[in-house]
C-alpha cells in the first residue's frame, strides 16, 4: 500500500518501502540511490548530527519523529564519531538553509559527501505509528532511477536482505588499532588519577572526554582486543561501549568479560556493554519490538528511587529478573540485580554486581545528545577504581608503561 501523502521537497522522486509492502512516497534527501537497513524511529527533538554519527545506527534506517530537521547544520565539532552510520535517513520538512553561527554546511551537503541516501517529504507521525504497530522491520530508500522499478521489484529487494538478529556489527563500525585520549587534552591539570581500557563497539566521541574532564586517561581498543590487551595497558578499570548489532553474536567480548570479572577489576558497560555483561553474567538476550530510541526515555533508579531522563539507542535487551538480588546463572560471580528499569515497559536498564565491583546501563550516560541526569555513573566507576587501588584488589600485574606506545587522540584523528 503507498502512502498518498502530498509529496514535498525539490529533490528527485524517492520512496521509502516496508517489508510488509507499505510505502512512502517524498522526494530524495542527500545522495541519491539505493538504502537498505532496519527502519527505526529516533524520538529526539536535537541532536540530529550527534544522531547520525552515532555507530549504534549503522545499517538502520533512522526516521525523526521531530518534523524540522537541519535548522543548525553540521560542523565539524558536533560528530560522534569518525563519519555518518545511518544507512539512510527519513525526515519531514528539512530545513532549506542552515542558520547558525557554528554551521559549516548543511546537512543535505553532508549527507552527499558521505553518500548517504535519505528521503524527504514523507509523514514521519505516519510512519512511526506504523512502526509502533508491527514493529522495527527491513525497509529501503529508492531515489532516482532506482524509484523507477516496480513495487513489487522494491519490496523484494528489501526482503531480499540480511535482519537485523543474528548480525555481528561491533566489529565493523570500531577501529583498527588503539588510541589514546588524555586528561590534558581536555583541561585537566596534573598527572591522570586513573586509566580505563576502553573496548571500542561503536564508542562515542563524548564517552571518553567524560574520563578525561574527570583526570582519567582512556585508552581506546578495538572490538576484537583480547584480555592480554587489556593487561598490557596497565589498566585500572574496563570500559564496554555502547554499539550496534545483536549480543547474542558477541561471544568474543563475552569471554574478555568474564576475564576481566574473575579478576575483580572494576568494570563499567553501556548499551551494548550492559548487554554483554548480561549475558557474561549467564543472562539471555532478546530483541524489543521497536526498541528505544531517543534523548527523553525515563528510567527508574531502584535503588534510590529517582527517575531519571536518558539518551537511548537499542534494539536488544537483557533477560534477567526484576525480583532480585540473585545469584547470577554464572554462579561464580555471585549476586547481581537489577538496578535501573524503563518506566515505559519495565524493560532491564542496568545491572549491578554485589559481589564484584562491576555495573552496566543500558541506556547512554554521556548523553550526546541528551540530558545530563546520569553523568554521575561516570564519578561512580572512578570511585570503583580509587576502592579497588586502596584494597589492592584486581591489582594484576599491569605494564603502565605501555600506554605511552600507543598514539593520542590527536594523533589518531589526524
Amino acid at each position: 500500500m503507498t502512502e498518498n501523502a502530498p509529496v514535498t521537497g525539490t529533490g528527485a522522486a524517492a520512496v521509502l518501502v516496508l517489508e510488509d509492502g507499505r510505502a512512502f512516497r517524498g522526494r530524495s534527501y542527500g545522495a541519491q540511490g539505493t538504502a537498505l537497513g532496519e527502519a527505526v524511529f529516533a524520538t529526539g527533538m536535537t541532536g540530529y548530527q550527534e544522531t547520525i554519527t552515532d555507530p549504534s545506527y549503522a545499517r538502520q534506517l533512522v526516521v525523526q519523529t521531530a518534523p524540522h530537521i537541519g535548522n543548525t547544520g553540521v560542523n565539524s565539532e558536533d560528530a560522534e564519531s569518525r563519519r555518518i552510520w545511518v544507512a539512510g535517513y527519513v525526515v519531514r520538512d528539512p530545513a532549506r538553509r542552515p542558520s547558525n553561527w557554528r554551521s559549516e554546511k548543511s546537512l543535505d551537503e553532508e549527507l552527499i559527501e558521505q553518500g548517504v541516501v535519505g528521503i524527504q517529504g514523507v509523514d514521519t507521525r505516519a510512519i512511526t505509528r506504523h512502526l509502533r504497530e508491527r514493529g522495527a522491520m527491513k525497509a529501503g530508500i529508492f531515489s532516482g532511477a532506482d524509484a523507477a522499478r516496480t513495487d513489487a521489484e522494491l519490496v523484494a529487494a528489501v526482503n531480499g536482505q540480511r535482519g537485523m538478529e543474528g548480525s555481528r556489527l561491533a566489529e565493523e563500525v570500531s577501529i583498527d588499532s588503539r588510541y589514546v585520549v588524555e586528561p590534558s587534552d581536555y583541561g585537566w591539570e596534573g598527572e591522570p588519577r586513573f586509566t580505563v581500557a576502553a573496548l571500542d563497539l561503536g564508542i562515542k566521541a563524548m564517552t571518553p572526554k567524560h574520563f578525561a574532564q574527570r583526570g582519567v586517561r582512556t585508552v581506546v581498543l578495538p572490538a576484537d582486543s583480547t584480555y592480554d590487551d587489556v593487561v598490557a595497558v596497565g589498566a585500572d578499570g574496563v570500559f564496554m561501549s555502547n554499539g550496534p548489532g545483536d549480543p547474542s553474536t558477541a561471544d568474543a567480548q563475552v569471554a574478555l568479560l568474564r576475564k576481566v570479572l574473575d579478576a575483580k577489576k572494576p568494570f563499567f558497560g553501556i548499551c551494548f556493554g550492559n548487554q554483554i555483561l548480561g549475558r557474561a553474567l549467564g543472562f539471555g538476550t532478546y530483541k524489543l519490538r521497536y526498541g528505544h530510541r531517543g534523548i527523553n526515555q525515563p528510567v527508574l533508579d531502584r535503588r534510590t528511587g529517582k527517575v531519571e531522563i536518558t539518551s537511548q539507542n537499542h534494539g536488544f535487551a537483557v533477560d534477567a529478573p526484576l525480583d532480585g538480588p540473585v545469584t547470577a546463572p554464572e554462579e561464580r560471580f555471585g549476586r547481581v540485580e537489577v538496578s535501573h528499569v524503563c518506566l515505559n515497559d519495565d524493560v532491564v536498564e542496568g545491572l549491578a554486581c554485589l559481589d564484584l565491583p562491576a555495573f552496566s546501563v543500558q541506556y547512554h550516560p554521556e548523553a550526546a545528545a541528551g540530558p545530563h541526569d546520569s553523568a554521575y555513573l561516570f564519578d561512580r566507576f572512578i570511585d570503583f577504581m580509587a576502592d579497588a587501588a586502596r584494597s589492592g584488589d584486581g591489582s594484576d600485574d599491569l605494564d603502565a608503561s605501555e600506554v605511552s606506545k600507543a598514539p593520542t587522540h590527536a594523533q589518531e584523528e589526524n
